[in-house]
């Protein structure tokens, strides 16, 4: 082999070089390749292989110690285990729930608890609650996201050796993640992140491993990995739906591949368009569509387990709950006569159709005005003023005792003030552009406003002349001559409304915030005959239905979470760590958990993200200017592999910026992790150079042998003939600072022990908002 010493004339060179010399086009890579041809001497093995495997199970080894330590305190139930250990035992019970967060990560739970024999009888109902005392197996459940949490700071530092770094720059990114009390306080308890920061890193390691196969397409190894990045991908986004952005940095990547395989002039040779589309087709099946019929098979699973009525009813359609044994809505539903006296409750605020003798008043506070009609609005409680009879549309129309059906029209006459439910073009009070809904005298009503008095009992997803039931017949009222719906929101009117909900005609028909249900029939006897209840078979129905529905659900649901809460925080926060959030607290023991990452090893890596920025923009500027400071094989690492690191972490911090809803610390886990492949990378990069290998060897003959196959280097033969000790160096004094800052708060992290209050105060490194035990 030629020398591999680096020479002067590399580290400064003129922007005219051969093409030989040049900076490789740009393409997500993860490895550095040199040129194997014919006569060629292979370089021998590096001894390296052995030091690196030693190091992966001492990092392995103390990735599981530090989960594992303690992880059976506090034995009682710690913050959002509430939700994610109560959905565990809903899986055991088979009773249906609803949660905004795809099945994959719960059902791992309950696959946890199902092997340790548990039935799922505590309910996790509030924070504080005992494990011991309710005989919860609740480090069996624990010790799930510590298994996965150990794990990924393992496939850490495989990304990064199998991106041929160095030891010291493997080292340095799984040690971020290993000794970052983020991660670790994330992965000791009940809660989804393990799953997802672990499928996302798999995500990224399965993907480099194929792209180094780009030289043996649809070999089994080349298949394997796509197969294997896709589902990684699938699980991700199977746990939480933040996994998508796992798929726009994959995706990225897979762009610019395409787009280079596409180059007629690329290095490999051209491919023709079959050849491309052959490329294409496999990695839109490998990437797109196996990691959604695996993402539907997770749904699939669901819906199988939970075949019992239970709390997630409420979240679905009649039709969807009729699927369910054991429903109380099937058992209750009772078709609806004319002349009933009915109690009508708005599915989404749960608040019931009301009315009062009180007027509106002639003017609101911006000036406009209104009929000082009677009010109608939304009441929270149970009441007279609730009662409402359902009355056919003409005055003589011999309707008692028959059914009403879909797309009837109707007239609700309030029962305590005897007056008929009216819309009229008429604004109402919060809305200038909804109607007014307010009520007539029975005179009115069958007279001049006639008209305004007729509404249409439209039942969602209802089939002509479908029976109106009680409870059952989700509906719409729909004003007959204007064909606005009837609405409400949670925002309370003013004094003169009593603070209850405004009621007024939404223009928008489709908004599922439309919809109302038939309580109860206050009319009707316990035991009249009507109120019967014959056993009801259950139905089904088709997969994708009962998907599509759920899947709406959990969108809309997602995006109403934009209340405020005291431990959530702003994505500008998260880099520099300006906020924690307070999972648990013992006053007796001056104990508690306070999740917070550790400071030392966030503010370095998103210093390196910095500076990483900075040494790109440097180059480009310098090849401006005509100056040429790195080697090829330097830059195609910095830009291709550190780029695809930086743009894991962009594409899993920058979309925050943009979303509504409530946000936390643990969003930025993901992008954390990214951080530190980048800070090892950069830290390598800053303490070493690549040697100099040249494109070509000389054969037998002296003349120039053409490159025939690709070959790629070990870090030991890439950083061949240069001393290692500066990145050894700045390896242990980057370890040890971020030791001592997990160490640091370890207290917090593991619960125990308790802190005086002076101790508490030393930690409030950022006036972070610790809990002062008295």
């Amino acid at each position: 082999m030629a020398s591999t010493t680096a020479t002067p004339e590399a580290a400064l060179r003129q922007r005219n070089v051969p093409a030989s010399t040049k900076k490789a086009k740009n393409g997500i890579s993860s490895d550095v390749e040199i040129d194997k041809v014919p006569n060629a001497v292979t370089p021998a093995k590096s001894g390296s292989e052995l030091e690196y495997k030693l190091a992966l199970g001492l990092i392995t080894g103390l990735a599981f110690l530090t989960r594992f330590w303690g992880i059976s305190h506090p034995d009682e139930v710690v913050f959002d285990e509430v939700h994610f250990g109560k959905f565990a035992s809903y899986y055991l019970e088979r009773t249906y729930f609803f949660d905004v967060h795809p099945p994959f990560g719960k059902l791992l739970f309950a696959f946890m608890g199902w092997l340790v024999g548990y039935d799922g009888h505590f309910h996790f109902e509030n924070i504080g609650d005992s494990y011991i005392r309710n005989k919860v197996p609740y480090v069996a459940f624990r010790s799930l996201p510590a298994i996965l949490g150990a794990l990924t700071v393992s496939v850490v530092y495989m990304i990064m050796w199998e991106s041929g770094y160095s030891l010291p720059a493997c080292l340095i990114a799984a040690g971020l993640v290993l000794l970052d009390n983020a991660h670790i306080g994330q992965t000791r308890l009940i809660l989804l992140d393990a799953t997802l920061v672990f499928a996302m890193a798999c995500s990224l390691l399965c993907y480099i491993k194929f792209h180094k196969l780009r030289h043996e397409p649809f070999s089994r190894k080349w298949w394997k990995w796509l197969i294997l990045t896709g589902f990684a991908l699938s699980c991700d986004i199977s746990t939480k739906y933040v996994g998508l952005f796992a798929f726009i940095t994959i995706g990225s990547a897979v762009c610019i591949d395409l787009w280079d395989l596409l180059d007629i002039k690329r290095p490999g040779g051209a491919l023709t368009l079959p050849q491309f589309g052959k490329h294409f087709a496999a990695r839109a099946f490998g990437l797109i569509i196996m990691p959604f019929i695996f993402y539907l098979f997770w749904f699939q699973v669901h819906f199988s387990i939970l075949t019992r009525s239970g709390p997630g009813d409420d979240f679905m359609t009649p039709e969807f709950q009729e699927t369910l044994s054991d429903n109380i809505m099937l058992a209750n539903a009772v078709t609806i006569d004319y002349y009933d006296t009915i109690s009508i409750r708005h599915k989404e605020t749960k608040a019931y159709l009301h009315s009062h003798p009180d007027r509106y008043p002639l003017r609101y506070d911006d000036g406009r005005v209104s009929s000082q009609g009677q009010q109608v609005t939304g009441y929270p409680f149970n009441d007279t003023n609730n009662y409402w009879q359902i009355l056919p549309p003409g005055p003589d129309d011999q309707k008692l005792g028959h059914h009403i059906k879909n797309h009837d029209l109707v007239r609700l006459r309030h029962i305590v003030t005897d007056t008929i439910l009216l819309s009229h073009d008429v604004a109402s009070p919060y809305y200038p552009t909804n109607q007014e809904f307010t009520t007539v005298s029975i005179g009115d009503a069958y007279g001049d406003r006639a008209a305004d008095t007729l509404f249409e009992i439209r039942i969602e997803h209802g089939k002509q002349n479908q029976e109106f039931k009680s409870i059952s017949s989700h509906f719409k009222l729909i004003h007959n001559p204007s064909k606005v719906a009837m609405w409400t929101h949670s925002k309370p009117l003013p004094e003169w409304g009593h603070k209850q909900q405004e009621i007024n005609g939404n223009k928008q028909l489709q908004q599922s915030s439309n919809v109302w249900l038939v309580e109860d029939i206050v009319s009707l006897p316990a035991d009249h005959a009507r109120r019967a209840k014959p056993e009801k078979k259950v139905k089904t129905l088709p997969f994708l239905r009962k998907w599509f529905e759920l899947q709406r659900s959990m969108f809309w649901h997602n995006n109403q979470l934009t209340s405020s809460h005291p431990y959530a925080s702003l994505p500008y926060q998260w880099p520099f760590l300006l906020r924690g959030v307070s999972f648990w607290t013992q006053n007796e023991t001056r104990q508690q958990i306070y999740f917070l990452g550790n400071p030392i090893g966030w503010w370095l890596a998103s210093s390196v993200l910095a500076i990483y920025a900075g040494i790109v923009l440097a180059d480009q500027f310098s090849l401006r200017r005509g100056l040429d400071a790195m080697d090829r094989r330097t830059r195609s690492r910095l830009y291709n592999s550190t780029g695809f690191f930086f743009l894991a972490w962009a594409t899993h911090y920058f979309p925050f910026f943009v979303m509504g809803r409530q946000l936390f610390l643990h969003h930025y886990l993901p992008a954390h992790l990214a951080s530190a492949l980048v800070t090892g990378s950069v830290v390598e990069f800053l303490f070493s150079t690549d040697s100099a290998e040249p494109d070509y060897q000389p054969g037998k003959s002296g003349k120039k042998v053409a490159p025939a196959t690709k070959r790629r280097l070990s870090a030991r033969e890439r950083l061949a003939g240069q001393s290692m000790a500066g990145a050894w160096i700045a390896t242990a004094v980057i370890l040890a600072l971020v030791a001592f800052g997990w160490y640091f708060f370890l207290p917090l992290t593991y619960g125990y022990p308790g802190l005086t209050a002076r101790e508490v105060n030393q930690r409030k490194w950022l006036g972070y908002d610790l809990h002062f035990a008295k």
